[in-house]
């Protein structure tokens, strides 16, 4: 029974395979559905559903909530061009840094040459194989850490759920839908999807995976992030590994000599745009050589070895609607344009960005007036201005009070103030999320949504008021069980005992970042200290100037936000303090530079750890630097640390160096 389920896998995976990837389907529906039914029987008399079935696939009950994935490699974001001159500056820096790692090392780097490959429009997704089967899938996310899906991608049937290679391993591709789907779909009529991408990206990130089964996604892997047990050397290695494991991988590349040849090629890419069957947003270049690669590095946010080149922004006219004012976490009004419904850019607007009052002016748009509209496939839509000659039905007044709580508003520069800090509801609810949120105090499960509910039915009025709340309190509040009560209570107990530079960017003193709050404890140690601080004091601190120095002492000379952080202490929220590294400190004088991916902690809390011992952490390599952290994925400032001559060591002979794997610190 066993080898004749065996048999049904092996050929319903093969039939899927012919059908979604090579679209040569070998059997009718009728027979694959047989087999299906078959392999569903015996799976039930049997109690044994095999790693790959294609059983697995269905989609299984809905989830409460996404937990968090942190990614093992990070998924870098791409830089962007949109002109010929544009593309050619990139390809003459990565040229020039080419000629310099020549110039330095005897083992030169080949002369470079481009693969291009479509810029899919839809959704990053991120495959974690381990012993051959697929463990775990999560969207983008920031980067490091996003939202894990592997019911919802398991449903995708382009995606093995078992391949040959054993080792761990991360792919990163795209999901998304074909538009002869999307046109089906629509056609039945169960739900009305506005386009494919926005299809695509609901259906991902649906707690429900049977929606995801329903949309049919397709995926088309492009990348290994990861992976252990196996090197892989540059761009053809990587598609090589990713087709020998039978993931999905984009029929379209070409490879080119020159970069005018890849504008060529991009040209003809973009005039087929419109044949195609599913949505792209314009062609990624990238350099082929792996040595290449790796010595052009990246920088804090892009590869230096791929540029995206994004087709042109499209524009349309619509009518607007109605301007209504949004009230931020700082009481700034942002005035939200809502339209008549077009679609743009591969999307469905509805509305649109007005940053301020002087923008309406200038634009000359009101109520009922056809605009025009600006979109650039990812970019937030913006209205350019009116059409001309263009009468609208009235004007979009200046509010005189704050829309959410009625009180007066003020001008600074140009933009509108509420200046009701304190009881403000959409200002509160904001100061509440971003208190929460993962950089701040790290309150799992605590949400924008659960920050305004809270505001509108339990009344809170200031961040001190969150730590007054029972677990009773939360009862009455629609969506909220047992679990979900008691996961919120224990995060915000936990949130008692916080980093100070992570207190001081949760409370949310204006102008301070996480970096500049993480600073400023390391230089005062405690909060006492910062809260008696002066702004001669601060702006000693580097890249601290009289701006922040002012923001800082003026928000702690404040007797409201005084009374609130002492109700915080209260309640038992007590930051760690954090201790001035003392002149005999392990890295006392002592400049490091981190780079690449850490396993065994954030690259930033081993910065940390750095300046609490006593060095600086530094983000350029230089003759100045005294050694270098690198893990993988170390790219130029590794090469830079090399060619100086500077000490190398990974992650665990850091951690050996400062005395972290043993009992007692040895320098």
């Amino acid at each position: 029974m066993n080898e004749r389920m065996r048999q049904l896998v092996d050929k319903l995976n093969e039939y899927a395979e012919a059908y979604y990837r090579f679209d040569a389907p070998k059997v009718s529906d009728k027979e694959y559905d047989a087999l299906f039914d078959e392999l569903v029987s015996l799976e039930k008399e049997t109690g044994v559903v095999l790693d790959d079935s294609p059983t697995r696939r269905v989609g299984a009950e809905p989830l409460n909530e996404f937990a968090q994935h942190r990614h093992l490699g990070r998924l870098w974001s791409m830089d962007k061009v949109r002109t010929r001159t544009e593309l050619i500056e990139w390809s003459k820096r990565a040229e020039k840094l080419r000629s310099e790692y020549n110039f330095a090392h005897a083992e030169k780097l080949p002369p470079i040459r481009y693969a291009l490959e479509y810029k899919f429009d839809g959704l990053t997704i991120n495959l974690t194989y381990d012993g051959g089967k697929l463990v775990q899938a999560a969207t983008r996310g920031n980067g490091v850490v996003g939202e894990a899906i592997l019911p919802q991608a398991m449903t995708i049937k382009s995606i093995p759920l078992t391949i040959p290679f054993k080792g761990k391993m991360e792919c990163q591709g795209e999901c998304y839908m074909r538009l002869s789907v999307l046109n089906e779909l629509n056609k039945k009529g169960e739900e009305q999807l506005k386009n494919a991408r926005n299809a695509a990206a609901g259906a991902l990130r649906n707690l429900d995976p049977a929606v995801t089964a329903k949309r049919r996604l397709v995926a088309c892997m492009y990348s290994v992030g990861y992976i252990e047990g196996r090197e892989l050397t540059g761009h053809d290695d990587t598609i090589s590994f990713l087709k020998e494991n039978k993931l999905p991988t984009s029929d379209f590349m070409e490879f080119y000599d020159d970069i005018d040849s890849v504008y060529t090629g991009i040209e003809n890419a973009e005039k087929r745009r419109e044949s195609l069957d599913f949505l792209i947003d314009g062609m990624v270049v990238k350099i082929i050589d792996g040595a290449t690669r790796r010595a052009l590095g990246s920088t804090d946010r892009f590869p230096r070895w791929a540029i995206a080149y994004k087709f042109a922004a499209e524009e349309t006219t619509t009518i607007l609607k109605d301007v209504t004012w949004e009230v931020g976490r700082t009481g700034k009004l942002t005035p939200r344009a809502y339209l008549e419904p077009v679609e743009l850019a591969g999307a469905t607007i509805s509305h649109a960005t007005l940053n301020n009052f002087d923008d309406i002016t200038r634009k000359r748009v009101g109520i009922g007036s056809r605009v025009f509209i600006r979109r650039s496939n990812d970019v937030i839509p913006e209205i350019t201005g009116a059409v001309a000659d263009d009468e609208p039905v009235k004007p979009i007044e200046k509010p005189v009070k704050c829309p959410a709580c009625g009180a007066h508003v003020e001008h600074r520069g140009v933009h509108i103030y509420c200046t009701n800090s304190l009881s403000c509801p959409p200002q509160i609810a904001a100061r509440l999320a971003h208190y929460a949120s993962r950089e701040a105090m790290d309150i799992e499960t605590f949400s924008e949504k659960t920050a305004a509910l809270l505001v509108e039915k339990k009344g809170l009025r200031s961040i001190p008021d969150l730590y007054d709340l029972k677990p009773c309190d939360y009862a009455e509040l629609e969506g909220f069980k047992d679990k979900k009560i008691a996961n919120l209570t224990a995060a915000i107990e936990a949130s008692k005992k916080p980093a100070l530079g992570a207190f001081l960017f949760a409370i949310g003193i204006p102008n301070v970042g996480s970096k500049t709050a993480r600073d400023i404890a390391r230089t005062f140690g405690s909060l006492d200290a910062v809260r008696h601080a002066s702004v001669e004091q601060l702006t000693e601190i580097p890249d601290v100037g009289d701006t922040v120095a002012k923001s800082v002492v003026d928000f702690f000379n404040d007797a409201s936000i005084s009374s609130q952080i002492d109700r915080l202490l209260a309640h038992g929220v007590c930051p760690k303090e954090e201790e001035k590294p003392s002149a005999s400190a392990l890295l006392s004088g002592k400049t490091v530079v981190v780079t690449g991916t850490m396993e065994r902690m954030g690259r930033s809390d081993i910065e940390a750890l750095i300046a609490s011992l006593g060095g600086k952490a530094a983000s350029s390599v230089s003759k100045k630097t005294d050694f270098v952290v690198a893990g993988p994925g170390a790219g130029s400032k590794l090469a830079k640390a090399e060619s100086l001559g500077i000490r190398v060591m990974n992650e665990e002979e850091f951690f050996d160096y400062i005395g972290e794997n043993n009992e007692d610190r040895q320098a």
